[in-house]
């Protein structure tokens, strides 16, 4: 019978989108870190990763990994880009995630601005930094 720490060696190293795929709906936050963090995990999987909730550190990174994954779609991005917000209105600071979502091309910028609403100064100035230096 597999362990956790299988589980975790697979998600670093599998390349099936199949098994990555199933990994992701393991309860392990750790698979999940490491699932955003290999380039081969699907677009199917990385969009069940974007509805994964653990702790505020690890949701937090989980949602900047995923914002920054090269497989990362459209889909995938605005359902992270529907995490983030949530999380903002939760009252949570996902800033990462917010800089890394406005560095996509797949998203418009003002979908992205958006999630500057009623956030630091530091953050509306470093987002807006980010959009305009948008190709």
């Amino acid at each position: 019978m597999p362990t956790p720490a299988d589980h975790l060696a697979l998600a670093h190293a599998a390349t099936d989108g199949h098994v990555l795929r199933r990994l992701a709906q393991f309860p392990y936050p750790f698979v999940w870190i490491a699932l955003a963090e290999n380039p081969h995990t699907p677009p199917a999987a990385l969009l069940e990763l974007s509805r994964a909730r653990d702790s505020v550190w690890n949701d937090n990174r989980l949602l900047r990994l995923l914002a920054e994954h090269p497989g990362a779609d459209r889909i995938v991005l605005r359902a992270v880009l529907g995490a983030v917000a949530a999380k903002l209105e939760e009252g949570e600071r996902p800033y990462a995630a917010v800089l890394a979502l406005a560095g996509r091309q797949e998203l418009g910028a003002d979908e992205v601005r958006r999630l500057g609403r009623g956030a630091s100064s530091r953050l509306r100035s470093r987002l807006a930094l980010r959009l305009s230096s948008r190709i």
